[in-house]
């Protein structure tokens, strides 16, 4: 259960050796990250076009969910290249990033929700961005 980074050189080409395993990490609760997350969770084209995959590799990204998870990550206050977003499944598979520059965020499943409409999504999307690896 990890991401893993290809080993690059210094032009950005993959040397074919193993792949490495990269930290995980959890960063501070931050609201505009945590409302991507609830966007997300509530709106499905927006969640389907975050998780968007190429048709030809179902593992790759496809360019328009990255400019998607790039452009948004970046109105919320970031200056990142490359950011990409995958479902917790593809991290528990192993995700091997595609680009050296890229950011990789975990959306946390929306199965973990619970279905009482007392409880703030906000909050939730919060607490699971602490506790999914790499959450956003």
């Amino acid at each position: 259960m990890a991401i893993k980074k290809p080993i690059w050189n210094d032009k950005g080409v993959d040397t074919g050796k193993p792949p490495i395993t990269t930290p995980s990490f959890s960063f501070a609760p931050n609201d505009g990250l945590a409302e991507m997350i609830v966007e997300a969770w509530a709106n499905k084209d927006i969640r389907k076009q975050l998780l968007e995959r190429n048709p030809k590799n179902s593992q790759i990204p496809s360019d328009a969910a990255v400019q998607l998870a790039t452009s948004w990550v970046n109105t919320l206050g970031f200056n990142l290249k490359r950011a990409v977003v995958i479902s917790e499944a593809e991290h528990d598979n192993d995700y091997i990033m595609q680009k050296p520059e890229e950011v990789v965020f975990v959306l946390p499943d929306r199965k973990r929700l619970g279905m009482a409409p007392s409880g703030s999504l906000l909050s939730t999307a919060k607490l699971l961005m602490a506790c999914t690896p790499n959450g956003i």
